[in-house]
């Protein structure tokens, strides 16, 4: 072999061995107590490490362990029994391109960390899954932002679960909101845009509901959002919208007092009626993609009386891909239904 090619090869070998030590890389280390008397106490911190050789910019998802709100975080499972815990807490409209425009992101450089700590009482209940031993670990992938252009991948750090034993008392009581037709702490300006919204997510919620009875076979629009047409899948998603489009959203609470600037809004999917927005959602249009009126309508298709549906994935480009991989998650999948009640861009 000639200098010029063992040179090329050596240079080829410590450009491959740089780009490996440059690449993104996080630890998650997950604590708790090893056994509570009561689930009040059972209180778990989450240290994520930036491992790599470059700071990293990880987004807050409200689904991920870098967000403090009580949303279906944790992946809890039972050490002899299959019933896992009910979830109690929020599921939230979020987009990650809206939180990569507010900054909503935590910045680690190389060897760095941050701690966040979760009470999971306000997330579960294990009234029904009852005393055991669980096995408990975070759920979902962290995103990250590129520096440089924006774009948004994720990381999956491996993570050991945390094994605790829980007794007692199983479940603690969320204080009860009572349902009014009115506003809490909502201007008049913002009542004025709730209004509008309101009047934009009943014709989207009437028009799908109408589009799905008149459709009973594939279309563009239902396999874009739902995947491979099948009518048992039609007939979930149609039942969906035939509830929402029945709601009466002008007797609804909406609730203001949320100051998060990446989430759009949430709602407890057991309190039927009440809706929380948040930061993101005054941002939004009220039509189009990912506007007020989909946010009213997203929110609506998690109450358990319209169908309860999941937060699987957020963003159309993940709804869309949701669709073609697992049409069984894309038709439980709350972003899925927005999109396809919004129909921007406009499909047949």
């Amino acid at each position: 072999m000639s200098t010029f090619s063992v040179r090329s090869v050596l240079l080829a070998l410590v450009a491959s061995a740089i780009a490996v030590n440059a690449a993104k890389s996080v630890s998650l280390e997950f604590t708790g107590p090893e056994s509570v008397t009561s689930v009040g106490d059972l209180k778990v911190a989450t240290t994520v490490k930036n491992t790599g050789d470059e700071n990293l910019k990880l987004l807050n998802d409200p689904s991920s362990s870098l967000s403090t709100m009580p949303a279906d975080t944790f992946k809890i499972t039972g050490g002899s029994s299959d019933v896992v815990p009910t979830f109690i807490g929020v599921k939230v409209k979020y987009v990650p391109k809206t939180a990569v425009a507010n900054e909503a992101y935590t910045v680690l450089a190389p060897n760095e960390s941050v701690t966040v700590y979760h009470d999971l009482s306000t997330m579960y209940n294990f009234t029904n899954s009852g005393e055991d031993t669980y096995s408990i670990e975070p759920l979902k992938p962290f995103y990250v932002v590129d520096s440089s252009s924006d774009d948004i991948t994720t990381i999956h750090p491996d993570v050991v679960a945390h094994t605790a034993k829980i007794s007692g008392k199983l479940a603690v009581s969320r204080p009860v909101v009572e349902k009014r037709a009115s506003y809490n702490g909502c201007s008049s300006a913002q009542q004025s845009q709730i209004s509008s919204a309101i009047t934009a997510a009943k014709t989207y919620a009437s028009n799908a509901a109408t589009y799905l009875s008149s459709h009973s076979s594939s279309s563009t629009r239902y396999t874009t959002w739902f995947g491979t047409y099948t009518s048992a899948r039609h007939s979930v998603v149609e039942s969906h919208f035939s509830n929402i489009a029945g709601n009466d959203f002008s007797t609804f609470t909406y609730d203001c007092t949320c100051q998060d600037t990446d989430v759009y809004a949430y709602v407890f999917p057991n309190d039927f009626g009440i809706m929380y927005f948040c930061g993101a959602f005054w941002q939004a249009p009220n039509t189009g993609t990912d506007s007020k009126g989909g946010t009213i309508v997203h929110e609506s298709s998690h109450y358990l009386r319209n169908g309860g549906t999941q937060d699987y994935v957020y963003g159309q480009s993940g709804a869309k891909a949701l669709a073609r991989s697992n049409p069984s998650e894309a038709i439980e999948n709350a972003d899925s239904h927005e999109y396809f009640a919004e129909n921007n861009p406009a499909l047949s």
